[in-house]
């Protein structure tokens, strides 16, 4: 084919320059600001007032951090073994289980109505903000707003946007107040606004439904959400069993269900040894990790804890974080790792270690960004370690073994 080069006019060329001399970021925000505008006649047809959209959007700039983010969920990125060694941690359970008496009156209100044990609803509070400590710092417009323009998904984003300017537009919850996640989640118990329109409830009476500042709104809107997706009380959400030997898992699932009287004929027993409840209510076998790792059995009950979030890993952590606020202990089982996930108490000391070391990594508040995988990774090279940048038990007892009085008094400065 023969392409034809024709002379071009001045001023086109002048605009095809002022074009290409806008910078990629520049040209994304001039195009969120359009896409914002063009949004407006599907928000007043999803009844919000376009002076409620006018005054919320006006002047919003994208958060092109959101996209990155939007890419990466730790529920199905990060080995099972570290997502639950950070959730379900001994301090978690201590928290937990001071909340559990200090909140007693109100659960038991939240109980009586719902019908959601104490225990269950604590733990969800705790995987989702750290029992209130962790809401999440997006300015959820902006946040919603980016999502709906740029990325995947925008179609859904859009109606949560939209979710989000109804609920300042009826005034349960202030501006400057309504932040969370990334992806939109907000408030002790991070719900989603399109959630939050369907489920929360105004449990401590003030005539709004806020999960920012009211700790009962928070407990009484978790255990009706559980409710509605079909959470029974007196069911547990399932049992950790032992495979008998030589049992394959091949085709086996949270969805594909028995009697528990068939999986007790097939050998399967309690963790502890001792024989499977009888009856036979269905359940189905999980195995987060494979065969050699911790299995377990789940009724109906953990699809509703698995609904919260859409992710097994997720739903685990809701489970033994409630068992263990009632008493239990840890898994019987361990994970089939020789590098073991470190709990957020560890994850502090790794950052400690780090920045005696000269690493700059910012606060120590177990939170292992990017800075500190940048420190982790220089280590593990310098260590002879496989360089992913996780950190585990591996990385941490090495770091340890290298701490003396003198070497801790005059670290050694790395870069």
């Amino acid at each position: 084919m023969t392409f034809h080069v024709h002379p071009t006019p001045l001023g086109v060329t002048l605009a095809l320059a002022l074009a290409c001399a806008l910078s990629p970021v520049q040209a994304q925000t001039d195009g969120f600001s359009r896409c914002l505008a063009d949004l407006q006649p599907a928000a007043l047809a999803a009844g919000v007032r376009g002076e409620t959209f006018e005054r919320h959007t006006q002047g919003l700039s994208a958060d092109l951090t959101v996209i990155d983010k939007l890419n990466f969920q730790p529920e199905f990125r990060t080995p099972i073994w570290d997502y639950l060694a950070g959730l379900v941690d001994e301090e978690r359970v201590e928290q937990g289980r001071a909340l559990l008496v200090q909140h007693a009156a109100v659960l038991a209100q939240v109980q009586e109505h719902y019908r959601v044990d104490p225990a269950t609803v604590v733990a969800v509070w705790g995987v989702e903000s750290n029992f209130g400590q962790t809401f999440g710092k997006y300015p959820l417009v902006q946040a919603l707003g980016t999502l709906s323009c740029l990325g995947r998904r925008q179609a859904y984003f859009r109606g949560e946007l939209f979710a989000t300017l109804r609920i300042l537009q009826a005034g349960h919850i202030t501006p400057e107040r309504l932040v969370g996640s990334w992806a939109g989640a907000f408030g002790h118990t991070q719900f989603m606004p399109s959630t939050f329109e369907r489920l929360a409830v105004d449990f401590d009476g003030d005539g709004r439904r806020d999960l920012m500042d009211s700790v009962p709104d928070a407990l009484g809107s978790t255990a009706n959400f559980l409710a509605k997706a079909g959470w029974q009380d007196g069911r547990v959400w399932g049992w950790e069993v032992r495979l008998p030997a030589g049992f394959s898992v091949a085709g086996q699932g949270r969805k594909v269900r028995q009697p528990l009287s068939a999986w007790a004929a097939a050998g399967l027993r309690l963790a502890d040894g001792n024989p499977l409840p009888a009856g036979t209510e269905p359940a189905g076998l999980m195995t987060p990790a494979g065969a050699n790792g911790p299995a377990f059995l789940v009724t109906r009950n953990f699809d509703a804890l698995y609904s919260y979030n859409a992710a097994e890993s997720y739903g685990l952590a809701i489970a033994h974080l409630s068992d263990r606020l009632r008493g239990g202990g840890p898994f019987s089982t361990p994970w089939p790792t020789d590098d073991a996930g470190l709990s957020r108490a560890e994850r502090r000391e790794v950052q400690t270690l780090l920045t005696a070391r000269g690493h700059d990594i910012g606060e120590i508040d177990g939170m292992l960004g990017d800075r500190s995988k940048t420190a982790i990774r220089i280590e593990q090279t310098r260590l002879g370690h496989e360089v992913n940048a996780r950190a585990g038990q591996r990385l941490l007892k090495a770091l340890r073994a290298e701490v003396t009085p003198s070497s801790s008094s005059d670290p050694a400065p790395r870069s």
